[in-house]
């Protein structure tokens, strides 16, 4: 009798319960970090989707790990000049990545901050990715982050993204001042503004 395909199930629950503990212990840790002010109002009804003719944004999702993977690890030289310094993604597995979508798609259900995937019109690829998420500087309620696919920049994609974001989120969204690090603002301006003092809601 063939015990491997009972010896791999057992592999897959165990690796499904690794993934589980590790997202709620992530979940938890950024619940015990975050401000009492809520980052969007209650009445505040989250846009699900942006759309144009080039690309889709919707929420990240555990779904979108293999694509979502394939645009991350075709693109790391360029990634690592969207967040100079934080070493991301160097050795990115897909399971670490797998748990990353999964912190990313709870923070989004719980309204914390949300991470947009960038897909193209049929979904058939990954072409980047959004994130609005709150921040502690001094005048500014939000910050955004955004990156294209590697092989999509000689064309221009991630300024037609940014361009198309950034009228977004001015339009649709609810802050006051929002950051794009790295765009609006040089790293370094960035990094020496000085933060709020919060107190901090461990609930």
């Amino acid at each position: 009798m063939n015990s491997q395909p009972a010896s791999l199930s057992r592999r897959k629950l165990w690796v499904d319960w690794v993934v589980l503990c590790v997202v709620a212990m992530l979940a938890s840790a950024v619940a015990q970090a975050q401000s009492r002010v809520p980052f969007v109002p209650a009445e505040f009804q989250v846009p699900a989707t942006l759309e144009t003719k080039e690309f889709r944004l919707r929420m990240l999702t555990v779904n979108d790990v293999v694509k979502d993977y394939d645009a991350v690890m075709s693109s790391v030289q360029h990634l690592k000049t969207i967040w100079p310094g934080s070493g991301w993604p160097n050795g990115l597995t897909l399971e670490q990545n797998l748990i990353d979508l999964g912190w990313h798609q709870k923070e989004f259900q719980r309204r914390r901050s949300f991470a947009y995937t960038v897909v193209t019109p049929d979904e058939s690829r990954v072409i980047g990715c959004v994130y609005i998420n709150p921040t502690r500087k001094q005048g500014f309620d939000a910050v955004v982050f955004l990156w294209a696919r590697e092989s999509e920049l000689p064309g221009g994609l991630e300024a037609r993204l940014h361009a198309a974001v950034k009228d977004w989120v001015a339009k649709e969204w609810p802050f006051k001042k929002v950051s794009f690090p790295g765009r609006g603002v040089a790293w370094e301006a960035w990094r020496a503004i000085p933060e709020r003092a919060e107190i901090l809601d461990a609930t």
